[in-house]
């Protein structure tokens, strides 16, 4: 697919130590809030899910797949399902922004909460906005000559990558509320929202399986387009249940409630 751009040694290191230090701070603060909170321990669980939304995330960047990615469209596609889909899932479900509240101490913990509380949060995490930045970047970047200049420069190939993942994080989060949100929004509206992106998502892997992106052939076009419809319905099912299971966990105490009376 392309050939100019070539990703340095160092940046497979880098994404190595950031993966470590991800990891080793997030089991550290797991053992600060053991420490302080004995009769409520943290999931172990979570700690796993943490550690596999980083690792789904390292192979993309700084492992297997680093170099392949820009290789092959179809392999561009798996990366893209891992890094903007399944680890920001796994991650969102492994609950980072409750663990640092229960890390710090009472003071800093407050000041976190202010910064979340932020306005600039609060729009960044809204809905609409995050599934504005996260599927209106894939359309910009399939349906551009983005695509094409991200694999001649390296520092766009990273921004670019840093964008997909971050974007899927805060759609992610703002679809499924794990952790604690300054705002929480209806069930029913974000659905609404998620099946409108959904659909853009879905519309998206059909247009690049009929209109390949520039200086991709058309036998991968095809092969991504279709791991991106298929695979992208994965993550979106696991995200759908999760909604119906709590909106179905949110309504059915008062329905009992309305039952006994």
């Amino acid at each position: 697919m392309h050939h100019a751009l070539t990703i340095a040694p160092f940046w497979n290191a880098f994404f190595i130590v950031l993966s470590v230090i991800a990891v080793g701070g997030y089991i550290a603060a797991v053992i600060v809030s053991n420490k302080k909170d004995h009769l409520s321990k943290w999931p172990r669980y979570r700690t796993v899910l943490w550690i596999a939304g980083i690792l789904s995330a390292f192979v993309v960047m700084g492992g297997p797949l680093a170099k392949a990615v820009h290789m092959d469209f179809t392999l561009h596609m798996l990366g893209h399902l891992l890094l903007g889909m399944l680890s920001p899932l796994l991650l969102v479900l492994s609950s980072p922004i409750r663990l640092i509240l229960r890390a710090l101490p009472v003071r800093r913990a407050r000041q976190f909460t202010s910064v979340m509380r932020s306005g600039y949060v609060q729009f960044v995490t809204h809905p609409v906005t995050a599934s504005i930045l996260n599927i209106g970047g894939l359309w910009m970047l399939y349906t551009t000559t983005l695509f094409q200049l991200m694999h001649k420069y390296t520092w766009l190939y990273f921004l670019v990558h840093f964008h997909v993942f971050l974007a899927g994080y805060v759609f992610t989060a703002a679809m499924i509320y794990i952790d604690p949100v300054p705002r929480r929004y209806s069930y029913f509206y974000r659905s609404v929202v998620f099946i409108l992106a959904l659909a853009a998502h879905q519309i998206l892997s059909k247009r690049i399986y009929a209109y390949p992106p520039l200086g991709v052939a058309r036998e991968q076009a095809e092969a991504g387009g279709m791991l991106m419809y298929y695979g992208g319905n994965i993550v979106d099912v696991i995200i759908i249940y999760i909604i119906c299971l709590h909106w179905y966990r949110s309504k059915a105490p008062r329905a009992s409630l309305h039952q006994a009376h």
